[in-house]
């Protein structure tokens, strides 16, 4: 009986723990789920006018807060929530952080 319960504690926590892996963009540099500390690099992606799928791969931690998105009206200080700019086929043009 124990050992069943070990054995079940131990698959537990293995497969908790497997979701805590570090995530990578598709250019290989890493991603930090905080928020846009490289506003340089943040910058030069959007001049690329990214989709917003291609938004949300680059930038998985920065919530995009498109028209009509319901939103709390909390003051963020981190760069997690971006109020894009889209053009007439939805690509980002520009935008800012609140």
């Amino acid at each position: 009986m124990r050992t069943r319960l070990l054995a079940l504690s131990v698959l537990g926590v293995a497969v908790a723990l497997a979701g805590c892996h570090r995530a990578t963009r598709p250019d290989g540099t890493r991603v930090d789920k905080k928020g846009v500390t490289d506003m340089g690099g943040f910058e030069t992606f959007v001049a690329t006018h990214p989709t917003q799928e291609q938004f949300k791969t680059m930038y998985p931690g920065v919530q995009l807060m498109l028209p009509g998105t319901i939103s709390t009206m909390e003051i963020r200080y981190d760069n997690t929530r971006f109020f894009p700019q889209l053009d007439s086929s939805g690509h980002i043009i520009g935008g800012d952080f609140h």
